[in-house]
């Protein structure tokens, strides 16, 4: 039987109004995991946000989430990076509350440290966004993808 543990770390290495709290932090992230883990979920501002996904992606830019997924077995571990500018920006131009963007990115990144890609196919990009829109849901926000 697999541990349905969740050991979350929550970092804020950037100083906004609006970021998420750590209870709603946990019950994204303890929504998305389908088994036991240990998990780091870190705010960060452009900067730091834009160096990750330099250095990790090859891509001069700050993105909304970046995972980075360590083990899967025996518990899944691994990091969230998400860039509160970006997810504040967006929420504005999508129309959609900012916690609301905020748990959807959480959820989103879980999936990815998972082993979800959205990027692998038109499949497993139907099957994540039904994870996502299930988890959401679940958890009373709306689709994300409306």
């Amino acid at each position: 039987m697999t541990s349905r543990r969740l050991n979350l770390s929550v970092q804020y290495g950037c100083n906004r109004l609006g970021l998420p709290l750590r209870p709603l932090v946990r019950s994204c992230a303890r929504a998305a995991l389908e088994g036991g883990g240990q998990v780091t979920i870190r705010f960060v501002g452009a900067e730091e946000g834009q160096s990750l996904n330099r250095d990790y992606r090859n891509k001069d830019y700050a993105t909304n989430v970046l995972s980075f997924p360590y083990e899967s077995e025996p518990v899944m571990c691994g990091d969230l990076v998400i860039c509160a500018p970006v997810v504040e920006r967006e929420a504005i131009e999508q129309g959609k509350s900012t916690e609301a963007h905020y748990a959807h990115l959480i959820v989103h990144g879980m999936l990815h440290l998972q082993g979800y890609d959205h990027e692998a196919g038109e499949l497993e990009a139907q099957e994540m966004e039904g994870r996502e829109k299930e988890i959401l849901g679940r958890l009373g926000y709306p689709d994300p993808y409306l």
